[in-house]
């Protein structure tokens, strides 16, 4: 026994003793050519395979290539594979992925511009698999410098370079100067040669698709708004008069009070008020008034300002902002218990009994202004595009007119019923009788206003991609609070301030069956059923871990020149979809629109779909400063990056935004937004491929 003891120990000691084994089933090996060619090649063991480049998102690592520096020379076009990839559909990410076997070969050019200064340094990132596992992704890194240099490629003389303008050489040196002495935190120069127009049109710095467009001749970045307006996007706006813009204003409105963002502060408007007018129907009027104008005066204000300090794009960093979301939710959540009966909002009892001694001899000017405040910030995440188009006038065009009579507009409509909303309170006290059915009402609101905090934190979720609230979670939170909701009214919840129900009478009833109804609906979701009904509130079926349902627009890219590049590569036109994580009305475009089999048939067939996501906070690898209508501006976020994008290239700042491009980024046809019609769209989609073909 003691025997076996001993030899069992020696073994586990030797078995310690002895080295990991390591699967390293791919050897890169890295290296320059006279045809100024960066050569990368992969050397595959048998039975394994590494991956595609740009494979759709879901699915496994797709090999990239990262340049970290690149001196003395500058490259040319993309990365390009020596031989097309085999294909084949896999079971366990569901969907078609592109491979190589044995070996692969990559190429990237590059023009040598000074081969004393001549280094290029990165990475390659890429995941290995075999038919039984995946080894966790990895990075190779390469090097070369002067001595790397073909022969050939050395004796490019010092004349090429002495034979640029001084202004460019000047320039040019300026930037790398500035770039080699700068850390991790540095602003990235924008290098004249990368630009065909003035640096307020952006060509990326640092990325490859950018030296590719220059290099043949294409700007994907110049501005396109004057063809736009050929094509008749400038009748909407430019040729208006200040008559019809007040009306596009006063319809946006009207179409803001139909968005969730703005119902939450239905019931704060009839609590606040419920408790000022104390029977006084004309104090009840002024202060109704009074709440109106202030609303429009926060707006115009407030949004002018905004535009004019931060930019077009503030509205859009606001409405997604982790902080104004979370507080938000928090906020609504609090009025969600308040209203279920847990505790009174209330001022303090020193606040009150001032408030109560001054209130025949003032309107409480603070108060309803504060309110009317908190209107215009929670709104905001709904409201913001849709003025949107509004304030980017102000910020391209520096008239503040136009704008300024196109927010009146808006604002008036978004007044003028919580204006009325202000007066109902002393209504609803007049009526006899109103007994403990005012309870339940405040606690159906109380329902409500819980199922729509969620949407403040839905969109914090979205946009810093912290998958804690994915759709089937959301749908599942919604589902419990219906039911509850549905139960409620039945009778079987009764909390402390609820009065005794008797009976079950039959509107009530038939109100029950609403909620229970609206949650039945709900279930299917869970398996991937689109629910089109709450498209605007629930997260996007992406998120969602299992799902049945195939009929879902996926875009085949989210990188603007990437995706570019694709369409240029396969002479397909380009759909550009401008959208947001926090955008509800992108998401009602998708459920209503896109899932149409006939749309999605030509999206997915015909076109080159990029998304483009304005509120996506991944922060960019450098901060990238650039000159926008006389002022500097930092873009630190991906979203930053598409937001200038469209405001620049396109003129516009509203999503959901559609507009279709050929091949070096010029517009097939006008823009288009908001409208549910799916044969309006057909016809928006149809006529792109008829202009794209005439091309």
């Amino acid at each position: 026994m003691m025997k076996i003891l001993r030899m069992t120990a020696l073994l586990l000691f030797v078995s310690m003793q002895l080295p990991a084994q390591i699967m390293e089933p791919v050897k890169w090996k890295f290296s320059l050519n006279e045809n100024s060619e960066v050569v990368l090649d992969a050397v595959v063991d048998q039975g394994w395979y590494i991956y595609d480049m740009n494979l759709p998102e879901g699915g496994p690592e797709s090999t990239s290539f990262h340049f970290e520096k690149v001196a003395g020379a500058e490259l040319v076009g993309k990365i390009t594979p020596a031989a097309k990839a085999a294909s084949k559909y896999d079971d366990m990410f569901e969907m078609e992925l592109r491979y190589y076997k044995n070996s692969a070969r990559f190429t990237q050019k590059f023009k040598v511009t000074d081969p004393d200064k001549f280094e290029i340094s990165g990475y390659v990132h890429f995941q290995t698999c075999n038919n039984e596992s995946c080894l966790p992704p990895a990075d190779e890194e390469f090097h070369f410098t002067k001595k790397n240099l073909p022969a050939a490629l050395a004796k490019v003389t010092a004349q090429k370079v002495e034979s640029q303008p001084a202004a460019v050489r000047a320039v040019e040196e300026t930037a790398e100067k500035k770039n080699d002495s700068a850390g991790s935190d540095s602003l990235s120069v924008v290098p004249l040669s990368t630009l065909v127009t003035p640096v307020s049109t952006l060509v990326t710095p640092g990325t490859q698709a950018d030296s590719s467009s220059v290099q043949s001749g294409i700007n994907w970045w110049e501005p396109v708004i004057d063809q736009l307006n050929v094509l008749g996007d400038g009748d909407k706006t430019k040729d208006s008069s200040w008559w019809m813009i007040f009306l596009w204003g006063f319809g946006g409105g009207l179409i803001a009070l139909l968005t969730p963002c703005v119902w939450p502060m239905i019931p704060m408007t009839v609590s606040f008020f419920l408790k000022r007018s104390k029977n006084n129907r004309k104090k009840a009027i002024g202060d109704a008034l009074t709440y109106g104008a202030s609303i429009v005066v926060i707006y115009l204000v407030l949004g002018l300002l905004i535009t004019g300090l931060f930019g077009a794009s503030a509205l859009n960093q606001l409405s997604t902002s982790a902080v104004f979301n979370l507080i938000f939710f928090a906020l609504l959540v609090i009025f969600a218990i308040s209203f279920l009966g847990a505790f009174e909002l209330t001022l303090p009892a020193s606040w009150t009994t001032k408030l109560d001694q001054k209130a025949d001899s003032t309107t409480g000017l603070i108060s309803i202004f504060f309110m009317a405040f908190t209107l215009a910030l929670v709104s905001f995440s709904c409201t913001g595009p849709i003025i949107g188009t509004l304030l980017v006038e102000a910020a391209s065009q520096g008239s503040l007119m136009g704008p300024a009579i196109g927010m009146f507009g808006f604002a008036l409509a978004l007044a003028i019923p919580f204006a009325l909303f202000a007066v109902f309170p002393s209504w609803l006290e007049n009526m006899p009788k109103s007994g403990g059915w005012l309870n339940s009402v405040k606690v159906v609101l109380g329902f409500l206003e819980l199922a729509l905090a969620l949407k403040f934190l839905s969109v914090a979720d979205l946009a810093y991609g912290w998958r804690i609230l994915d759709r089937e979670v959301f749908l599942s939170l919604w589902i419990i609070i219906f039911v509850l909701l549905g139960v409620y009214l039945l009778g079987k919840i009764k909390f402390a301030h609820d009065s005794d129900l008797k009976h079950l009478s039959v509107s009530r009833l038939f109100l029950a069956i609403i909620p229970l109804s609206f949650a039945v609906y709900m279930v299917p979701g869970l398996w991937g059923a689109p629910l089109k009904a709450i498209s605007a509130f629930s997260p996007p079926l992406y998120t969602q871990d299992f799902s049945l349902y195939d009929g879902e627009v996926r875009p085949k890219f989210h990188d603007y020149e990437v995706g570019m590049e694709e369409a240029k590569r396969h002479h397909k036109p380009v759909l550009i979809d401008f959208t947001g994580y926090g955008c509800v009305n992108c998401r009602e475009m998708e459920a209503a629109v896109w899932s149409d089999t006939r749309v999605k048939q030509i999206i997915d067939n015909d076109y080159i779909l990029i998304s483009l996501y304005v509120d996506d906070k991944t922060a960019l690898p450098e901060v990238i400063q650039v000159e926008e209508h006389g002022k500097t501006r930092k873009l630190k976020t991906v979203g930053d990056k598409w937001s200038y994008l469209q405001r620049t290239k396109f003129g516009a700042n509203a999503q959901p935004f559609y507009v279709l491009l050929d091949n070096e980024g010029k517009p097939l046809s006008r823009s288009y937004a908001y409208d549910k019609s799916v044969n309006n769209y057909l016809q928006f989609l149809k006529k792109g491929l008829e202009a794209y073909k005439t091309k």
